[in-house]
């Protein structure tokens, strides 16, 4: 089996097989950014970290460049798949998510992000396109109204 340039073995590559859109990264907010995958790390990043249940498919660990994976703090796959089937039902997957957030493996995981967060830059790494409807836009506002309070009530 023939491996290309990034270690895949399936005959693509991360540059041929992902589609780049327009919302690739969101700039740093209190130190938070996010980034995607399949991009390369930017300098400020800091602490790189993976926040999606599923590794990344046709990735590397060593592409990927992460520190950490918190896949406990992605959405459950039961919420994951109920929501992808009809992605207008963001309100109540929003509600869910905060839910699955506030308690678990999914609190511990959430706790250990906003450690992070307080000890300097962090970037939430995923293989989204887009932040905008996607679990990202309520991790991000649970980070950044649990900010250095130390308090994680989603």
């Amino acid at each position: 089996m023939d491996r290309n340039t990034d270690g895949n073995t399936d005959g693509n590559s991360d540059r041929n097989t992902h589609e780049t859109t327009h919302e690739t990264t969101h700039e740093a907010t209190d130190g938070i950014a996010v980034r995607r995958v399949y991009d390369a790390p930017e300098p400020g990043d800091g602490t790189r970290v993976l926040v999606d249940r599923l590794w990344p498919r046709g990735v590397s660990k060593e592409r990927a460049a992460v520190d950490e994976w918190l896949k406990e703090v992605a959405p459950s796959n039961e919420l994951r798949t109920w929501y992808h089937k009809d992605a207008s039902r963001h309100a109540e997957f929003d509600a869910r998510y905060r839910q699955e957030l506030a308690q678990g493996p999914a609190a511990d995981a959430l706790e250990r992000l906003l450690a992070l967060t307080r000890g300097g830059p962090v970037a939430l790494v995923t293989s989204v396109k887009s932040i905008e409807g996607s679990h990202l836009q309520t991790l991000l506002d649970v980070l950044r109204h649990a900010g250095g309070t130390g308090q994680t009530s989603p």
